[in-house]
């Protein structure tokens, strides 16, 4: 019989949170809270991600207006987690040694996060059990882990679920230290592009902050994990390429940015 279901998406960079109404599904909740879900972040534009929560939604008539009420809530989902799970994109960096097979290293991106683990996509086959090590490449702290999850697959890779062997809230460093202040500003950018090769070019800002910056106009000249440095008149300091937009959506072209040298303040605004 075909349900309702009500989700709660959030934008990855952490702006925004919509609500989106998904009539006539056959699938249950677990398989909903699983699925991406396209929605329109005023910020960003359209994402595409997994669901943070959800319920049923059941319609009951009576002798009164309709009324919905939340059947199921995200107990019913398969993914073990000890607190309120973000959508946050984190590049890490994922090792270990997996059951009958060598050792495997493979960089991938967070789906979820919370303060005791998160939900990755790999290629490597893993198994239930199995010790892993995570490494948050803005960061470079690493965590060892346990695989608590296999899930369905995700283009090509398996959806795995990794559990801290104690929490670490601040290991996703998920929460701003302030807000971001949006500001075109022309900057140079120096580094070295993906075959190892010295550049130099302008971009421009979309939104900046004293420990980070998002940049239009670099493109896919950098990495993940890079150093490059940014300047303006007089101004310059090193940060560190925290993701880079994917082709194909409302972030390609851009990178987002975290500061090596947060004492250098090159932008000339004080950040609320």
């Amino acid at each position: 019989m075909a349900k309702n279901f009500v989700v709660r998406l959030r934008c990855p960079y952490g702006d925004d949170d919509q609500r989106l109404v998904l009539e006539d599904r056959e699938e249950s909740l677990s398989q909903i809270l699983d699925a991406r879900w396209e929605f329109e972040c005023p910020v960003h534009g359209v994402q595409r991600e997994i669901p943070v929560d959800g319920s049923e939604k059941r319609m009951t008539f009576d002798s009164g207006p309709p009324r919905n009420e939340s059947a199921r809530t995200l107990s019913d989902a398969p993914k073990p987690r000890s607190g309120n799970r973000l959508s946050l994109h984190v590049p890490v960096l994922v090792y270990g040694w997996s059951k009958g097979e060598a050792s495997f290293h493979e960089e991938t991106t967070t789906l979820l996060v919370n303060a005791s683990g998160g939900l990755v996509t790999l290629a490597s086959k893993v198994g239930l059990g199995d010790t892993v090590f995570v490494v948050n490449q803005a960061t470079q702290q690493e965590q060892e882990c346990r695989v608590a999850y296999i899930g369905t697959e995700l283009h090509g890779k398996i959806r795995v679920g990794v559990a801290f062997n104690r929490q670490a809230p601040s290991f996703w460093r998920n929460n701003r230290k302030e807000l971001r202040i949006p500001k075109s500003l022309r900057v140079w950018v120096r580094g070295l592009d993906r075959s190892g090769q010295k550049f130099s070019q302008s971009a421009h800002t979309i939104d900046v902050s004293r420990h980070g910056a998002r940049l239009d106009g670099i493109g896919y000249l950098t990495s993940r994990g890079e150093t490059i440095e940014v300047g303006r008149p007089w101004r310059k300091a090193r940060f560190r390429v925290v993701w880079v937009g994917e082709i194909g959506r409302p972030q390609a072209g851009q990178v987002g940015l975290y500061c090596l040298e947060p004492s250098k303040n090159i932008w000339g605004i004080k950040s609320p």
